[in-house]
C-alpha cells in the first residue's frame, strides 16, 4: 500500500482531500475521487469499492470505503500496487472498523496519529506468521491485553479503562490494537443486553519449544545421534515452558533476523558451524549462546536445531474455572458469563479430545 487520504464529500464544491498519509506529495487530481465518488454512487449496496485509476503516469488499484459522519459524507481511499487485490490487503469489515475510528478523531489533534497507525495497520495486514507474530509478541501493549483477555469476558470500556488506570497506556486506540486479535479469530466481539461491545477469548496464543523433526542420522553417525537423543530427553524433563515464556529469552532470540532465518534453515538440514557463523554475520558469541541456551546442537563440526521454537494457538479451557468467580464477585453478568461459557464449550463438539491446538 502506498497511501492512505481521508476525503470529505462537499455537496457545493465535490471531493475535498482531508489529510493523508504519508503526508509528503501531492493528492491525486480531482478527476481521480470523482471517479471514486462515481463508483460509490453505482454501487450503493456495498461500502466498498475497488477501482483502476491513472495517478501520475501509473496505473494504480484504489479501494475506497464510504461512510456517513455527523451528517457529512466521508470516504477513506487507500492507493495499492496495480497487481494487488483488496482481498490480499484488509477485509472489508476491518476496513469499516477503521474509517469509523479515523472519522471519529477527524476534528482532533490525535488524527494525524490515528492515521499514520491506520496506515501501517493496513499495510501490514497479512497473516500472524513468522516475524509478523514474533512483533506481536514484542508489543507490551498487545501481549497486556492477551493477558486481560485470559481472565475472560470484557467490555471495549472496562477493557480501556484498565488499560490506562492500572497499565498506564495513556493513548490507547483499541479498535486498531484490537484488529490483529479479531483477524487471526482470537476474539470474537458481540454486543449483549446492558453491555455493548464485549470481546471474548476464544483462542490463545503462546510460543514454545519443540523437538525438531530433523535428527541426526544413526546411520551416518551413531554416537552422535544417540548423545542427541539423551540430551533431548533430559532438556525437556525439567523444561517449563510458561517460566521461560516469563523471561522473554526466546523472543529476544527471535527478534534477530540472522537468528530466525537460520532456525528456519536447520528445520530442513544440518548446518556445518562456519555455515551457521555465515547465517550470524560472524557473531561467534551469539551462536555460543544459541549452544549454551539449548537452541542448537554442535557435534563433529555439525550443527542441529535441537529444540525448534513455534508458536501455538489453543481453546483457552482455563477460562471455564475463571467465570464462575467472576460472576460472583459481579464482575460480568449472567448473559456475559453464560455467553463466554457457551462458546468454550461449543469448540469441544465433535472432538474427540479437549487438546485443541494448532502450531503455526
Amino acid at each position: 500500500m502506498e497511501r492512505l487520504i481521508i476525503v470529505h464529500w462537499n455537496k457545493s464544491t465535490g471531493p475535498i482531500p482531508i489529510i493523508q498519509y504519508p503526508p509528503e506529495g501531492i493528492y491525486p487530481s480531482k478527476d481521480v475521487f470523482l471517479k471514486i465518488w462515481a463508483q460509490h454512487e453505482l454501487n450503493k449496496e456495498n461500502s466498498l469499492i475497488e477501482l483502476n485509476a491513472i495517478i501520475g503516469k501509473n496505473e494504480k488499484n484504489i479501494v475506497s470505503v464510504i461512510q456517513e459522519y455527523e451528517s457529512e459524507i466521508y470516504f477513506l481511499v487507500l492507493i495499492i500496487g496495480s497487481k494487488s487485490k483488496v482481498s490480499e490487503i484488509i477485509s472489508s469489515d476491518t476496513l469499516a472498523v477503521i474509517t469509523k475510528n479515523l472519522l471519529e478523531l477527524i476534528n482532533t489533534n490525535k488524527i494525524t496519529r490515528a492515521i499514520s497507525e491506520a496506515f501501517n495497520t493496513i499495510k501490514n495486514y497479512t497473516k500472524l506468521e513468522g516475524e509478523d507474530l514474533i512483533a506481536f509478541f514484542q508489543k507490551k501493549i498487545k501481549v497486556t491485553i492477551l493477558q486481560i483477555l485470559r481472565n475472560g469476558v470484557i467490555s471495549k470500556n472496562e477493557l480501556s479503562n484498565i488499560l490506562r488506570q492500572e497499565y498506564g497506556f495513556s493513548t490507547i486506540n483499541i479498535d486498531l490494537l484490537l484488529i490483529s486479535f479479531l483477524r487471526e479469530k482470537l476474539i470474537l466481539k458481540k454486543n449483549l443486553p446492558g453491555s455493548k461491545e464485549c470481546y471474548f477469548l476464544i483462542k490463545d496464543l503462546a510460543y514454545m519449544r519443540l523437538p525438531p523433526k530433523h535428527l541426526p542420522n544413526e546411520e551416518i553417525d551413531e554416537e552422535t545421534a544417540e548423545y542427541f537423543k539423551e540430551e533431548i530427553v533430559n532438556f525437556y524433563y525439567t523444561y517449563n515452558c510458561s517460566q521461560e515464556i516469563d523471561s522473554k529469552v526466546i523472543v529476544n532470540f527471535l527478534i534477530d533476523n540472522g537468528v530466525y532465518n537460520l532456525l528456519r534453515t536447520l528445520r530442513k538440514n544440518h548446518l556445518t558451524v562456519n555455515e551457521c557463523l555465515n547465517c550470524l554475520n560472524n557473531r561467534e558469541e551469539l551462536f555460543e549462546e544459541l549452544l549454551e541456551k539449548k537452541i542448537l546442537f554442535e557435534a563433529k563440526g555439525n550443527v542441529y536445531l535441537f529444540t525448534d521454537i513455534r508458536f501455538i494457538k489453543y481453546t483457552p479451557y482455563y477460562i471455564i474455572k475463571i467465570l464462575p468467580s467472576r460472576y460472583k464477585n459481579q464482575e460480568i453478568s449472567l448473559d456475559q458469563y453464560l455467553c463466554h461459557l457457551e462458546l468454550l464449550i461449543s469448540q469441544l463438539k465433535d472432538k474427540s479430545s479437549i487438546l485443541d491446538y494448532t502450531v503455526i
